[in-house]
């Protein structure tokens, strides 16, 4: 097969024009600072159609979790349980707040935190335990149901990582309101974008608000520059928020995308010795990204592998990913404790067996045929 003329990338912006209404509006009136009406409607908007209470929006996800676990009252020495098989941006925050990361390894049902893992962390940890960060991971929710149960259960505040699941329903509920406190990602290549930016969303309206207060510098209500606290540069800007006021009116649409291309995946291969990331038959994810791992007995072979298929992909011009390699893995946290059943690492099997395809909304099907064929060559 010749190189595809154009490059394939694994999961880029999809823009549609109402984004520039918005932008084009906050021009007109001259709210290119931050804050603005775009910033307040897009709070309303996402909090409403996730029906997570009250929103903040904010520079990043990353941001929005650091204000969570501030929120959490994480202090020195704390301990936070996270999910291990994650995007480093999800535990990072922990270590701002000089708490101790202690990670929890997935279930192969949906690769996200185990639930039987976490109750073992728990009880090995104790009163130590102040929050738990669970990730739903490429879109796909976790036991959330599960994870809530035992946080109650145990009085630790439970911050539920959606940066890569809105739009995805877990029995029937949005993904993002699980948790007390709720994190979203706008980045580049989610589901839909501001370019960068996040939010934090919690049905405690006062907590939000203090949210919103440490992300404007902690400035006290005085008519000088007055702060009693420390506070944050991570407020979401009016003309990004208009980007994403824009983007709201197509995430339906990307989310019914993703999945035609996840089911043409799944199609495709079958007959070979790969699996589709998984998910549980109660929940709808929102297929940000198609992944697969491969059988173990093709990597006891050792004849086909997925950095073997990833390069023979680039060669071609389609972009694919290794699945992120686990925390406890990370020479950062090398010296960290991993909670795992039966000394299992089902997170490290999966790292180790799987690779991110291309899951682009604008790659056509037969752009993503060539795709299937590159791969089946491999085999």
């Amino acid at each position: 097969m010749e190189k595809l003329k154009e490059k394939v990338w694994l999961s880029s912006p999809t823009m549609h024009g109402e984004e520039q209404k918005f932008v084009q509006e906050a021009f007109d009136t001259n709210w290119v600072a931050p804050l603005g009406k775009n910033v307040d409607e897009l709070e309303q908007e996402v909090a409403a159609y996730l029906g997570a209470g009250y929103g903040a929006a904010l520079t990043s996800g990353t941001a929005a979790l650091h204000l969570a676990l501030k929120l959490a009252g994480i202090k020195p020495g704390d301990v936070v349980l996270c999910s291990d098989l994650t995007f480093a941006a999800t535990v990072n925050p922990v270590s701002y707040e000089n708490g101790i990361p202690v990670f929890v390894d997935s279930e192969g049902e949906t690769w996200n935190m185990d639930p039987r893992a976490l109750k073992k962390a728990l009880q090995k940890y104790g009163k130590r335990v102040k929050a738990v960060i669970a990730a739903n991971l490429y879109g796909t929710p976790g036991k959330l149901d599960e994870m809530q149960d035992l946080c109650q259960e145990y009085g630790v505040t439970l911050i539920e990582d959606a940066a890569e699941s809105l739009s995805a329903t877990y029995k029937g509920k949005q993904t993002g309101t699980f948790g007390k406190y709720n994190c979203i990602s706008f980045n580049g290549n989610k589901i839909i974008t501001t370019s960068g930016g996040g939010m934090l969303l919690s049905q405690d309206r006062e907590a939000v608000e203090k949210a919103r207060f440490w992300a404007t510098q902690a400035r006290d209500k005085a008519p000088w520059y007055q702060h009693s606290e420390i506070g944050y540069n991570y407020r979401m800007s009016n003309i990004v928020a208009g980007i994403g006021r824009g983007q709201m009116l197509h995430l339906e649409e990307h989310r019914r995308r993703k999945k035609e291309i996840y089911m043409r995946y799944k199609r495709g291969l079958e007959g070979f010795p790969v699996q589709m990331n998984p998910y549980l038959t109660c929940s709808e994810p929102n297929f940000w990204l198609s992944c697969i791992t491969l059988e173990p007995e093709v990597m006891e072979s050792g004849k086909v592998t997925p950095e073997r298929i990833r390069k023979a992909l680039e060669e071609k011009n389609v972009e694919s990913r290794p699945i992120w390699k686990p925390m406890h893995l990370q020479p950062v946290y090398a010296e960290r404790d991993f909670i795992s059943l039966d000394g299992k690492d089902v997170g490290k099997d999966i790292f180790q067996r799987g690779l991110c395809l291309p899951s682009d909304i604008k790659m056509e099907a037969a752009v993503q045929d060539a795709v299937m064929e590159i791969i089946k060559g491999c085999f």
